[in-house]
């Protein structure tokens, strides 16, 4: 048993949740009103991923693999520990992605207005 696969996973989720504090994208983006909406949806989509995953091993598409890297530890028959953490940090993974790509439309954005008006003061 190893736990360099959850260790891996672990380090790459805190590494979402400095990016995120650095570039205030989902957690940071407003108040606590904002941080509890960003947890549920986070939750939601676990859930969903998870429920997904619970259903394809009862139907016999998904199967846990066999890793030295991995714990050993199954949550249930072909869930193994690491799951829900790696879903955790893929949900995470979009919500930052989409925040931080409609930040940057709308900064594009701000930015041409500001050129537009610019321009028409001349």
């Amino acid at each position: 048993m190893t736990l360099a696969y959850l260790a891996c996973l672990l380090v790459a989720l805190g590494a979402l949740v400095l990016l995120d504090r650095r570039f205030a994208l989902v957690f940071w983006r407003g108040g606590r009103e904002t941080a509890r909406r960003a947890g549920l949806v986070l939750a939601a989509g676990v859930v969903f991923f998870l429920a997904w995953d619970v259903l394809g091993i009862a139907l016999g598409v998904f199967a846990r693999g066999r890793s030295p890297f991995m714990t050993g530890i199954e949550l249930a028959p072909q869930l193994p520990l690491e799951e829900p953490v790696f879903l955790a940090f893929l949900c995470y993974l979009t919500l930052i992605l989409l925040s931080g790509t409609r930040a940057l439309l709308d900064r594009r954005t701000r930015a041409a207005a500001g050129r537009r008006r610019g321009t028409e003061r001349r």
